[in-house]
Order: C-alpha cells, then sequence, then structure tokens
C-alpha cells in the first residue's frame, strides 16, 4: 500500500511535469497537496479494509458474523460455568430446611455463583447437594474442586458451603480463528443431506454442541452415530433427544440413526513446575492448574492427549520457568467417538 509521502510525491511530480513548477516547500500549494495525498492514503486504507472483509479468509468480528449467516453457521455465545455445591448445616433437625434459588456462594477470589432452583436439606440430614451456575460468563466461572468456600447470605441453619467436585462448561464467545475455521470448513467439505458433512454440522448448529463426530455403519450398512459434545463434556439426556429428534426430521429414508454420548477415558495428570524468580509459588501453580482444567473440555472429542501439546501449556503459562511431566507417561490415544476427562489433578513445585 502506498504511504501519505510516497503519493505525495507522485503528486508534486505530477504537477510538475503538466505545468513545469515546482512548489516550494511549505508554500500553500505543497500544503493542500499533502492534504489531499492524505485523504488519497485513506482511500485506500478504507479499500484495503473492504478486501479483507470481503472474504471470510481475513473477514474479523461483525463481517465475519455474516459471512457465517451465509453457510447457517453462528458465532458460539459465551457460556456460564456450571456444578455442584455441597450446603452443610449445623446440626441435625427434625424438620427441613429450605435454600432458596439464587443463593449465592463465592470462592476467595470473589467468583459468584447461585443456585439455579430452590432445595431443600431434608429431616435428618446435614447435607444436601444443589446445582449452580456462575454469574457471570466466561472461564473464570471454571473453578476446581473445593473453590467455593463462602456464602453472601447463608440459608436459615446452614453453615459452610463448597464444591466437592469442579465446575467447568465456562467458555468465552467463540473468538474469530475458531468461528472462521468452521466457515471454511464449510466450503471444504459440502454437505448433501447423507454424508458425515451434513450430520456434522448439523450437530455443530446446536448451540450447546462445541464437537462432533459421525460414525457410519456402527451397526452396519445403513447406520449412523453422531456424538455431541459439550463444553462441560457429555451431553445431558435432553440434549440428545434434542439432537435426535433434528436429525429424525431430516436423515435419509431408512438410516437407522443414533445420537449418543461419546465414551469417556480418564487422563490423570501431575506435573512438576519450577517458577520464574520473584513469582509467587502459589500463584503460579493455581494459574497452572487452572489452564490444564480448562483445556479439558469437550473441544478433545476424538483428539489425542500429546505430551507435547501439554508440554507447551504449561511452559506459556504466566511465570513457568521450566517444567517436568510426571503423567501420563506416554501420549493418550483417543479414538473419533471418545472424549478425555481429566482424572487426577497434581502441579507441585519442581524440587
Amino acid at each position: 500500500m502506498k504511504m501519505v509521502d510516497e503519493i505525495y510525491r507522485e503528486m508534486l511530480a505530477c504537477f510538475g511535469d503538466r505545468t513545469g513548477l515546482e512548489p516550494r516547500e511549505g508554500c500553500d500549494l505543497s500544503a493542500r497537496l499533502y492534504a489531499l495525498a492524505a485523504q488519497v492514503y485513506s482511500l485506500y486504507v478504507q479499500a484495503d479494509w473492504v478486501v479483507r472483509q470481503a472474504f471470510p479468509q481475513t473477514a474479523e468480528g461483525e463481517y465475519l458474523d455474516r459471512h457465517a449467516q451465509l453457510r447457517s453457521l453462528e458465532r458460539k455465545p459465551a457460556a456460564a460455568a456450571e456444578g455442584i455445591v455441597r450446603f452443610t448445616a449445623g446440626e441435625v433437625l427434625d424438620s427441613p430446611r429450605d435454600i432458596p434459588q439464587g443463593t449465592v456462594c463465592m470462592t476467595a477470589g470473589l467468583v459468584r455463583f447461585e443456585t439455579i432452583g430452590p432445595a431443600v436439606l431434608e429431616t435428618g440430614a446435614l447435607t444436601v447437594d444443589v446445582p449452580v451456575r456462575a454469574l457471570a460468563v466466561g472461564t473464570s466461572g471454571n473453578v476446581s474442586a473445593g473453590a467455593i468456600v463462602s456464602m453472601a447470605v447463608a440459608p436459615v441453619g446452614i453453615i459452610s458451603c463448597t464444591n466437592p467436585s469442579p465446575c467447568a462448561g465456562g467458555a468465552d464467545g467463540e473468538e474469530d480463528a475458531s468461528l472462521r475455521a468452521r466457515v471454511l470448513e464449510s466450503f471444504k467439505r459440502l454437505p448433501n443431506g447423507a454424508n458425515s458433512a451434513f450430520y456434522q454440522q448439523g450437530a455443530l448448529s446446536f448451540e450447546q454442541v462445541v464437537a462432533a463426530a459421525v460414525i457410519p455403519r456402527p451397526r452396519g450398512v445403513g447406520s449412523v452415530d453422531v456424538v455431541p459434545a459439550t463444553l462441560a463434556g457429555l451431553p445431558n439426556g435432553e440434549l440428545l433427544e434434542e439432537l435426535e429428534d433434528y436429525f429424525e426430521a431430516r436423515r435419509e429414508i431408512a438410516v437407522d440413526l443414533r445420537v449418543r454420548a461419546p465414551e469417556t477415558v480418564t487422563v490423570n495428570i501431575a506435573v512438576a513446575i519450577e517458577p520464574e524468580e520473584g513469582r509467587g509459588r502459589e500463584t503460579v501453580l493455581a494459574g497452572v492448574e487452572k489452564e490444564i482444567r480448562d483445556w479439558f473440555t469437550g473441544r478433545l472429542l476424538g483428539q489425542n492427549i500429546l505430551r507435547a501439546q501439554l508440554g507447551d501449556l504449561i511452559y506459556h503459562c504466566d511465570g513457568v520457568s521450566n517444567y517436568a511431566i510426571a503423567a501420563p507417561g506416554a501420549d493418550v490415544e483417543i479414538r473419533e467417538d471418545q472424549l478425555p476427562v481429566l482424572g487426577t489433578l497434581s502441579v507441585e513445585e519442581k524440587v
């Protein structure tokens, strides 16, 4: 692209060729020509921007969204993390205690969760598990087990709360790179109502689905399995039913179609971290643990767990100087209808 000074010099040269005159630097005419050159440059910039937005390979933001709409695709919205909080009473009573919907619980870092529905601590019980959802969408709600430690306002008779398992499923809105890859893939693999691309793109059209595998002929000729995954990992029964109804109305005649959850493969991880000099040990270790937990989402459906990829993830965490991976001892091979899920996770300081 021509810059302002280059355009200005071309204008001066053209003016001199046509008039035989050479404007002095700083005169009124040269100032006018320079202002005009700046305007011409802005047209170059605008034209370059228009060209970038005209093609899905380089379009950004809302203009990439429009390319996606032409392919019947939409950007995945941000999602809030969900999990379970266990409320504990101070003593056993002879009457039930209510835990209202919207009861707010918090982590030490003030990441807030609220109960999705009302719950009851039954007579004679000390604990009750209640589903919760993060109040803010995004990955900040993906917290490890035991991270929730307090309540904004404790229900009557309840003295403590915690999450016995990690809260997961939180995600930021889909980035341009991910959406662009899906748009370009829709050109490479055109759905025809019967091929794998038809079933895969149909499953990915559901907001909750972040990955989908298509297994041809699992029960012989004329059969197909669609295996979806969500950010939290395994899809619930309601989503599986919605997908089955969707494909039943669109499948070929006489096709034996089944929508099922992926098989899970548990991956245990143990790593030792060497923090950079002057960095807080606890902060660095917590950051590595969060990155690893956030990595294990439904997007890993059908993907091998590679030690090299895990190492790259750890090394690029803030404050990490070096690392060592104790487990897994080798790459974990995953079939296309399997989903790797995080088992035990140990992040310690390297000695």
